[in-house]
């Protein structure tokens, strides 16, 4: 097998772990709909990771020590929640922080 047929076999495993990983939950918590446990997570669970999610690029991603002390986070990450709580759709509001954490970014600010 040449180097074109490892690189097809890897790409096969990590697509084949990579969709297993997506169906598997929701093969297994399709009987299990109404259980306690499961709509507890379905309603707490997004939101912590959000919050887990948004304390870490905080804390790796911001400049804490330029002169806008955290100015290059901070503002992408309220236009994030702002965009979302206007149009509540979840793809533009991250790809407006998206685009503006970049414009930041290349900007130097």
């Amino acid at each position: 097998m040449g180097e074109s047929g490892y690189l097809a076999a890897f790409i096969a495993v990590a697509a084949i772990a990579t969709f297993a990983t997506r169906v598997i939950p929701f093969l297994f918590f399709e009987r299990h709909t109404e259980h306690p446990l499961v709509r507890h997570l379905g309603r707490y669970l997004p939101a912590a990771v959000m919050a887990l999610l948004a304390t870490v690029f905080l804390q790796r991603s911001a400049d804490w020590s330029g002169s806008w002390m955290g100015f290059d986070a901070l503002l992408p990450g309220a236009l994030v929640v702002i965009v979302h709580l206007w149009r509540r759709n979840a793809l533009l509001s991250i790809a407006a922080g998206t685009i503006s954490y970049m414009a930041i970014q290349q900007a130097g600010l």
